[in-house]
């Protein structure tokens, strides 16, 4: 009967029940408690195992989807993805800066297994290091940036090949959606996972340990609202030169049920009906937002993973150099529009993003319970940045109606046509 009842819960809901039994755990047998550490080292060893094929089949298989007929629809679509990096880069950007400037670790000094290779190598030798010489070599060591740049060039090539190509773009988009499912069974070990993960710290460094968890959820919603006002608002206001309150009025409906359901997919009909109702063509919108919550992630890919980084590198006490954060910045922006799709994406973008640093992957479970909170600023970053990438496109390819955005109405029209 309890575990019908168990079986029964949301999935985060899940997740923080194995948060604070671990915790309960860590609290009454101390030391003891650590002997349930492999039940987190077997997630974190499922985790790993799926980030080389996982990145690698959802990088070739964003990049063939920007392929098209027409000139306007490839057009179309190198802006689009344009945008999606450009913010992307800046929310990667933003997350280290705040990341930098909050003591969110404080004297909290966890310990690691990991051994980081310290050797800093120079400009030329990163560039260097981002060609696979052995791309199987590079997969099977799960050199991360590697994997990404040699993904993009096959998908590139895959799109050049036209229909010769077709056969392997199905076969890899196959492997992407096999690889989809395969996450979605291991992130269903999370609640065991933080469950081990937690008792064992709790039990080795004491309640005391919770106190970080609270300055990093602050250093997110810093995060996430400097990048809402400062990009968004600054490509409404300067690049479409239109008034930031009227947008944001106009995308409250889908900032309000992002921000409750946590789920892009989900708030996806709202949020076609907000741009609708901005002004955008049925058409374009048809084609951004679908993208947009599949691609353009800046809260989970650019924000979340550069916050998380610092902060797990701030409590294992681990100091990172300036190669450290350009590979940050780097896996942060690319990895956000290769892997958002993925259910789970954002504890998938934080795995790609702490393995090319080095850092230990044992952090992942000491802020998978809070995700729920988090998550909800991360959505509601996303579907507003697909409402501004819609509207400052459209507005520059003609896909817009101004005439509707300053309309006094809380409907979208029947049809929104192009000016």
């Amino acid at each position: 009967m309890i575990w019908q009842t168990i079986s029964k819960l949301p999935f985060w809901q899940k997740v923080v029940a194995g948060f604070l039994l671990g915790v309960l755990v860590g609290v009454i047998f101390g030391e003891k408690a650590t002997l349930v550490a492999p039940l987190g080292d077997l997630f974190i060893y499922a985790i790993k195992m799926l980030v080389a094929p996982l990145v690698f089949c959802a990088i070739v298989t964003s990049v063939t989807a920007m392929s098209g007929d027409g000139v306007n629809l490839k057009r179309l679509s190198f802006k689009t993805i344009g945008m999606f990096m450009l913010t992307g880069l800046l929310a990667s950007f933003i997350g280290l800066a705040v990341g930098s400037a909050i003591d969110m670790g404080g004297n909290m000094q966890l310990a690691t297994t990991t051994v980081r290779d310290r050797d800093i190598p120079g400009f030329a030798q990163v560039l260097l290091n981002m060609i696979p010489q052995n791309p199987f070599a590079s997969l099977a060591n799960g050199a991360v940036l590697q994997i990404i740049v040699f993904a993009a060039l096959i998908g590139i090539a895959i799109n050049m090949s036209g229909e010769k190509g077709t056969p392997l773009k199905n076969v890899i988009n196959s492997g992407a959606e096999v690889m989809f499912q395969l996450t979605r069974l291991v992130l269903k070990l999370t609640p065991i996972g933080v469950f081990g993960l937690m008792a064992s710290v709790i039990g080795e460094y004491g309640i005391a340990t919770l106190e970080h968890l609270a300055w990093f959820i602050v250093a997110i919603y810093i995060g996430v609202a400097l990048h809402i006002l400062l990009v968004y608002g600054g490509m409404i206001k300067f690049v479409a030169r239109l008034p930031l309150m009227q947008f944001f009025r106009k995308a409250l409906p889908a900032q309000i049920v992002a921000f409750t359901t946590s789920s892009s997919y989900g708030t996806l009909p709202v949020t076609t009906r907000c741009s609708l109702n901005m002004g955008v063509s049925e058409r374009y919108s048809a084609f951004v937002l679908p993208l947009g919550a599949t691609m353009n992630m800046d809260g989970c890919g650019g924000i979340y993973p550069a916050v998380a980084s610092i902060f797990i590198a701030q409590i294992y006490g681990i100091p990172l150099e300036l190669s450290d954060y350009i590979m940050i910045l780097v896996t942060a922006t690319v990895a956000s529009v290769g892997t958002a799709g993925v259910p789970g994406s954002a504890m998938v973008m934080l795995t790609v993003t702490l393995s090319a640093v080095g850092l230990p992957l044992e952090g992942i479970g000491f802020i998978a319970a809070i995700d729920r909170v988090i998550d909800m600023a991360r959505t509601c970053t996303n579907i507003t940045g697909d409402m501004m990438t819609s509207v400052v496109v459209g507005k520059s390819e003609g896909e817009f109606d101004e005439t509707q955005f300053y309309a006094d109405t809380t409907d979208a029209p029947a049809h929104a046509n192009a000016s």
